[in-house]
């Protein structure tokens, strides 16, 4: 099992704090099962259709403390088999942002420690899900969402919650963003799901989603399968049962390439 990137230095205050969720997708991202996935679709040797193959980019909407977007960072060569993987983040939280900055500096800095390589991060940008992202530039998307269901969505954060000097009533705003999903808890992740086609890149993109019981994962694969050719879905990783469900789970979407198999 790889180490979790430390978070000594994230005021959890106004920052989501990892959690059963963060750790799931840590686990899944780095099992033999998703590193054979991500290795063969990204290894040195797999052409995009420019015959080339260039170093991916791996993007976490929603980076919260940095944990997720830092463990991808500090072990791409264990994970995707090449160390030359682009990383980098996006939070609507500006403290999200400076955190994970840090996170990432901080597991850069155990892996210098031991003689180990690491990705390349290109930082954080602040912005509301895809928003700031180029059509077909992301070849891996990682997203935890809001998920849990609450009676509405809160309000993107104003400039008052950016001045470096939010009061209490900031704090729990900054954290509602985090965990407060709308109807079904799906309203964010449904708004990310509408603008994944045309973020992901066309040869190679694909996409971890982390969803809760309550969200009816099912019914979201259904939808995304219909979507139409070229696309795939499938469960990758749960933390288990609770009365029959899997309590939250991890979705990989996929576009397929002409060495895929078959299969829904």
């Amino acid at each position: 099992m790889l180490p979790t990137p430390s978070t000594d230095h994230v005021r959890f205050e106004r920052i989501y704090e990892p959690a059963e969720d963060s750790y799931l997708l840590l686990d899944t991202l780095s099992s033999d099962s998703e590193k054979a996935f991500l290795q063969e679709r990204f290894s040195n040797t797999a052409k995009d259709s420019t015959g080339s193959s260039p170093s991916p980019l791996a993007v976490e909407i929603g980076t919260g403390s940095g944990v997720v977007i830092s463990f991808l960072h500090a072990y791409a060569e264990i994970i995707f088999g090449r160390a030359d993987i682009l990383t980098a983040g996006v939070d609507v939280n500006c403290y999200a942002c400076e955190a994970t900055e840090q996170t990432v500096k901080v597991a850069e800095k155990e892996q210098a420690a031991q003689e180990k390589s690491h990705g390349f991060y290109l930082g954080n940008t602040l912005g509301d899900l895809c928003a700031p992202l180029r059509p077909g530039m992301v070849d891996i998307l990682i997203f935890n969402p809001p998920y849990v269901p609450t009676p509405e969505l809160p309000d993107l954060p104003d400039s008052a919650e950016r001045n470096g000097l939010p009061s209490y009533e900031d704090d729990s705003h900054l954290l509602s963003l985090s965990y407060a999903g709308g109807v079904d808890g799906m309203e964010t992740t449904h708004r990310l799901l509408d603008a994944l086609p045309g973020i992901l890149s066309d040869d190679r993109g694909c996409a971890y989603i982390l969803l809760c019981a309550q969200n009816k994962p099912e019914i979201v694969k259904e939808k995304i399968r219909d979507w139409g050719v070229g696309w795939r879905v499938e469960t990758v990783g749960t933390s288990g049962k609770k009365g029959g469900w899997e309590k939250l789970q991890i979705i990989r979407i996929w576009r397929t390439q002409s060495t895929d198999n078959e299969k829904t």
